[in-house]
């Protein structure tokens, strides 16, 4: 089974979303790919992160991870404004295979809805969700 932490919030489409605590103002969040779609994807060849400023909604595919196997877009989680990206992924994209919960983070929105979204999954649900999908 996949490493889940049970302080974020997940979709059905494997992002992640954590309240980014001191390194962005009330509001923004953080948002990668779990581990499980990492380790799905394999070895990641190429990272594209959305750009800061660019504004997106809800289920926006605004990244794209590629790997040897396959590129799969990834989708933004919450509506808001981009205020940060992981330039580092850029250069090292096997960050998101080494560490997809830390160094690996992808980008951090600046939003006024709650990450409780109804959309969103607790760690428990995710963790359900998957084993489901493995049936």
């Amino acid at each position: 089974m996949s490493n889940i932490p049970s302080d974020l919030r997940y979709t059905k489409s494997h992002e992640w979303v954590r309240s980014a605590h001191g390194e962005a103002p009330n509001g923004a969040v953080e948002i990668g790919i779990s581990e499980h779609a990492q380790s799905a994807l394999g070895d990641l060849v190429f990272v594209e992160v959305p750009e800061v400023g660019r504004t997106l909604n809800a289920g926006e595919a605004c990244a794209v991870v590629e790997s040897v196997k396959a590129a799969s877009d990834v989708y933004s989680p919450v509506s808001g404004k981009v205020i940060a990206s992981n330039a580092a992924l850029a250069t090292q994209p096997e960050l998101l295979n080494q560490d997809p919960y830390g160094a690996g983070w992808m980008f951090r929105v600046q939003t006024n809805s709650s990450i409780d979204d109804a959309s969103l999954m607790s760690a428990a649900d995710y963790a359900n969700y998957l084993a489901d999908e493995a049936k």
